[in-house]
């Protein structure tokens, strides 16, 4: 692996495409080999190797976390079983009478989670509207937050949070930054380098990119957090499978050139989009008038593969224009959950990802029961579109 001169002296294809090549001592294996071993024998007595159980460490793990860390220019990363233990992992840092600022249209799966560890008093939860900031520095200010967790873009409706901005507020008070890198992946947008403490990733999503691993991460800025990090990823029993580690780095390799076609796609995708009748509103933060239009063209290197609209009537125009997108043998989406695998999904967050989400919660964020969600993949753009065309047509007929 590289040291901190190579990550900035490295493209972050390079970076991916060599991490933990030809580093076999033993038989010279360019590609790293995959250590399923669940102990490590010590030297002798009272003589540890580097690796002793596997809940605690292992090789194939901690390439993977290094990689990712070169990724984020973060210290070395922790990975979790998934991205919902990665984000559980980052809230064991918060003590019972700590305050968490979470966004208040955050993933539904989040919610859920801060909801249930609030309930348990593990420690106290306020959602805001991370966007609004005059607002969020008095918030700051008055409520003195332990943690502020932020998600951007914002899960579904694609708001975008003022990272560094928002990071200045919390040292203020003394509260650390996680950040949800998940829709944009360590290809566009570091948070680390604006000042977050923490990154978190659902590898799952563009990391894996092939929709057959769940597994997630969470980078470090500094040492002392990674270690406090690592220690009670072993203790609580968080960490991912070594075989998952080896597959989600594998897919890793190809990141860069995946998630720059999706991206490409998606532009092309949204403006045709945004010109279809049928369609209230389409979210997509490349567009001018998007509100976090300017934040993301300064902090982010792309705009993403991720786009949401909003379909025009009642339910039975957005059926139909589900049935028909996605209903076919051979439809170019599919109705499924997840995101940010080759393959390109439509899903209605009212009654798939945010159907946990009390009615009145996904009101409050504005998510509303016209919503759909794409996930763009691989596929031709035109072929997408013209997909996109037709559902939208025949909803109408």
């Amino acid at each position: 692996m590289f040291d901190d001169t190579a990550k900035e002296k490295f493209g972050k294809s390079t970076l991916i495409a060599r991490a933990g090549i030809d580093s076999d001592p033993a038989h010279g294996s360019v590609t790293p080999p995959v250590f399923l071993s669940t102990n490590y024998s010590f030297y002798g007595y009272s003589k540890k190797r580097p690796y002793d159980y596997a809940r605690g460490g292992n090789p194939t793990r901690d390439m993977l976390g290094k990689a990712l860390a070169e990724l984020e220019s973060g210290y070395h990363g922790v990975i979790t079983a998934s991205g919902m233990a990665a984000l559980d992992l980052a809230f064991q840092l918060l003590e019972t009478d700590d305050l968490l600022i979470a966004p208040h249209d955050c993933y539904a799966g989040t919610y859920r989670l801060l909801c249930a560890r609030a309930w348990q008093r593990h420690f106290r939860v306020t959602f805001a509207n991370l966007t609004d900031g005059d607002r969020i520095e008095e918030l700051f200010t008055s409520a003195k937050p332990a943690m502020v967790l932020i998600e951007t873009p914002s899960n579904p409706l694609l708001r975008i949070t003022d990272i560094a901005r928002v990071v200045s507020l919390a040292k203020k008070v003394g509260a650390r930054t996680a950040v949800d890198n998940t829709f944009l992946s360590p290809i566009l947008q570091k948070p680390l380098k604006l000042g977050a403490d923490i990154v978190i990733h659902s590898t799952t999503k563009y990391i894996n990119g092939h929709s057959d691993v769940v597994g997630g991460a969470v980078i470090s800025a500094s040492k002392e957090l990674h270690e406090r990090l690592a220690w009670w990823a072993n203790c609580v029993g968080l960490a991912g499978a070594p075989f998952d580690s080896f597959l989600t780095l594998r897919g890793a390799r190809t990141m860069p050139l995946r998630v720059g076609r999706q991206t490409e796609s998606a532009g092309a995708i949204a403006e045709f989009l945004r010109k279809q009748p049928g369609i209230d509103a389409v979210y997509y933060p490349g567009f001018k008038t998007h509100p976090g239009h300017d934040i993301a063209a300064r902090q982010q290197s792309g705009f993403g593969a991720m786009i949401s609209l909003e379909i025009k009537g009642g339910e039975k125009n957005l059926r139909a224009f589900l049935e028909t997108l996605t209903g076919a043998e051979d439809s170019l989406f599919s109705l499924a959950e997840s995101l940010g695998g080759f393959e390109s999904l439509a899903a209605h967050p009212a009654t798939m990802t945010h159907a946990e989400m009390d009615p009145e919660a996904r009101r409050r964020a504005g998510i509303g029961d016209n919503l759909v969600r794409l996930s763009i993949g691989l596929e031709e753009a035109d072929d997408l579109c013209a997909a996109l065309g037709q559902a939208l047509e025949h909803a109408y007929q």
